[in-house]
């Protein structure tokens, strides 16, 4: 019922109609061309037109374009209390027909309207990244309760409520499968193109799509706390957040604007006075000035071109919170990397297995598995992850009297044997020593062992090591072409430490180190290098992060890290911080362009005009073409 009442209303329908919406957005340029047009028939029909009607129609040409600026203006002003560049072309325009000149001054309204249009079209275009996000988050969710479906608003759910989720939905809220298998369409939130297949345990994230499968989803964060929201959140601050550029700008607009307008009440009268010139020259020649002198392109010359970075990034995966962090990011000379889910992909793998000569590999590996999957150590999921691989039809194993001991191994009956499985002191030194030659190769190249033994006899060693992401070597490769330094600070000791710097090319590394040192060095960086960037992913990582001229936080780190730092890597790929790198670099330079070319723009206007070369008409059309033209160039970086 409430579905027809909410079709049946009109008002409803137009809010919610997506060609209504598209009109709203570009209201501002529907404006300004609709004064365009005006302008172009009363010129044309000039002859025809009678005195009233074309001054009726200039004046309709003058409320359609100018509306929403000069409203701008006058709020921006009572506000402030400070006069800006919208007031400036207000008192242009009536100049402009106080001395005659009504269609030139409705040109000047027209092209400063169409230049207005089109940096709202870059802030609609940055602002459509949160319109599509809040469009992907699901309002309602099917929640289980005693296996009866009933369905409830998202922020009802709570943790550990269980939804269900069917094939082609959004997934509500962040949670772990705890029944069934799908496709995981995640290009929301990561940026990963293909999608994922997941299954009893994965973890799954609000606005992704299961594709294939329905699911029964555990919830594990509350709705207002999921990956989606912060991302949401993120980019909101990113929008808000202005450059060192374009915050010099904004204080240095009101002071030229006051300046202008005294160049202006002094032209009036000065040239009359002392240089013969006719009064109304004179008039005309400050009216031309204030005109030209008008600081639009130059104010023009950094928001769009942010934005569009801001919404360029956002688009593959890359959260900046601020057009600060973009700015800055092309001046970084060093960037520092956390090792374990920075580096590495966090989780250790095994990496080597080794077997006696009599052992059966096959029931061997199976035992190992099926025993470590009565633990939840990292060291045992990885065993059985590795077992599970190796044999699709694993054999049944029972296990018997399983018993975990802390920081050393674990211990359980398998076909009336004793197993033990763990570190050469829990099996046995004089054991191990079967393996020495092997061991000592593994444990030299940063890898950890596990031996396996049954009753007396060491049957497999094993080396695990957290291994290096795919995109990290191609990462620092790309960086040491960009000539940053790169540093790798970790906990870890000297020996895991050298292994993961050399199999990643790391310029330098800085082992065994406490959260609060990591700070230290990071600070003794910023000496050395001016400029750096730390990545990371834990909360160890937070204090660093901050430190840093720049923090880059790993998409699946912890909530700590990621509200600290200042851009986010949704799809973990460190490729994409050199990426960024050559964005900002990009961004940069399209500002300098546009800001050169402003004032370039502005010193050549006033000359002429004091030279009494220009016209009235070809100013407006030089100075509020130079406007359209730098937003037009920081547009660019849509691309």
């Amino acid at each position: 019922m409430a579905t027809d009442n909410k079709e049946s209303d009109p008002l409803n329908f137009f809010q919610e109609n997506a060609f209504y919406r598209r009109i709203r957005d570009h209201i501002e340029l529907i404006a300004a061309l609709i004064s365009g047009f005006l302008i172009l028939l009363t010129w044309s029909m000039e002859s025809i037109l009678s005195q009233p009607m074309w001054v009726i129609l200039h004046l309709i040409a003058f409320a359609i374009g100018g509306y929403a600026k000069a409203k701008e203006g006058i709020m921006e002003t009572i506000r402030t209390k400070k006069l800006n560049v919208e007031m400036l072309m207000i008192f242009a325009a009536v100049g402009s027909v106080a001395i005659g000149y009504w269609t030139e001054g409705a040109i000047l309204i027209f092209i400063f309207a169409l230049s207005g249009a089109l940096e709202t079209y870059s802030m609609n275009k940055s602002n459509r990244a949160i319109s599509s996000l809040m469009e992907m988050q699901p309002e309602e969710a099917i929640l289980l309760e005693n296996d009866v479906e009933k369905t409830v608003p998202v922020s009802t759910l709570a943790i550990d409520d269980a939804i269900l989720v069917r094939a082609g939905e959004r997934i509500p809220a962040d949670g772990a499968i705890t029944k069934g298998t799908s496709a995981i369409d995640e290009n929301a939130i990561t940026g990963e193109s293909m999608p994922l297949s997941k299954k009893n345990g994965n973890d799954v994230y609000a606005g992704t799509v299961a594709l294939d499968g329905t699911l029964t989803v555990r919830i594990t964060k509350k709705p207002t706390e999921t990956v989606f929201q912060k991302i949401i959140s993120m980019v909101q601050s990113a929008q808000k957040e202005k450059s060192p550029s374009q915050l010099f700008i904004d204080r240095f607009e009101s002071t030229y604007v006051y300046g202008v307008l005294i160049t202006v009440v002094i032209m009036l009268f000065l040239p009359y006075l002392l240089f013969d010139w006719a009064l109304s020259e004179s008039i005309y020649r400050a009216l031309v000035l204030l005109v030209v002198a008008s600081p639009c392109a130059l104010v023009a010359s950094i928001t769009p071109a942010t934005l569009s970075a801001i919404s360029n990034a956002a688009r593959k995966g890359v959260l900046f919170k601020g057009g600060i962090h973009v700015e800055n990011l092309s001046h970084i000379n060093a960037i520092a990397f956390d090792k374990t889910g920075t580096l590495t992909k966090g989780k250790p793998e095994v990496t080597d297995a080794y077997f006696a000569d009599e052992a059966d590999k096959t029931y061997v590996t199976a035992v190992v598995g099926a025993i470590e999957n009565e633990s939840t150590h990292p060291l045992a999921q990885a065993l059985t992850t590795y077992s599970k691989q190796q044999h699709d039809d694993n054999p049944s194993i029972d296990v018997h009297d399983m018993k975990t001991l802390g920081g050393k191994g674990v211990t359980a009956i398998v076909d009336n044997q004793k197993w033990e499985i763990g570190n050469p002191d829990f099996v046995g030194r004089k054991e191990a020593e079967a393996f020495a030659n092997v061991s000592a190769e593994l444990a030299a190249e940063g890898k950890t062992i596990i031996f396996a033994k049954a009753d007396d006899t060491i049957v497999a060693v094993f080396a695990l090591k957290d291994t290096i992401r795919k995109s990290t070597k191609k990462a620092i490769s790309k960086l040491k072409k960009a000539r940053i330094h790169t540093v790798m600070i970790t906990g870890d000791n000297e020996r895991t430490a050298k292994a993961v710097a050399d199999e990643a090319g790391i310029d330098h590394y800085i082992a065994s180190c406490l959260p609060q040192e990591k700070v230290e060095h990071v600070k003794a960086l910023r000496e050395k290098y001016e400029n750096i960037a730390m990545v990371g992913d834990g909360i160890n990582d937070a204090p660093a992060l901050a430190s840093a001229n720049v923090g880059v936080a790993m998409g699946e780190g912890t909530g700590v890290a990621l509200e600290t730092a200042d851009m986010v890597l949704m799809k973990n790929n460190l490729e994409r911080i050199t990426n960024s790198i050559n964005l900002s670099r990009r961004m940069n330079r399209i500002v300098k362009q546009n800001i050169v070319f402003s004032l370039s723009v502005i010193v050549v206007l006033i000359l002429t005009n004091y030279l009494q070369m220009l016209d009235l008409p070809l100013g407006v059309i030089g100075h509020e073409g130079s406007t359209i033209l730098v937003i037009l160039n920081g547009l660019r970086m849509l691309k």
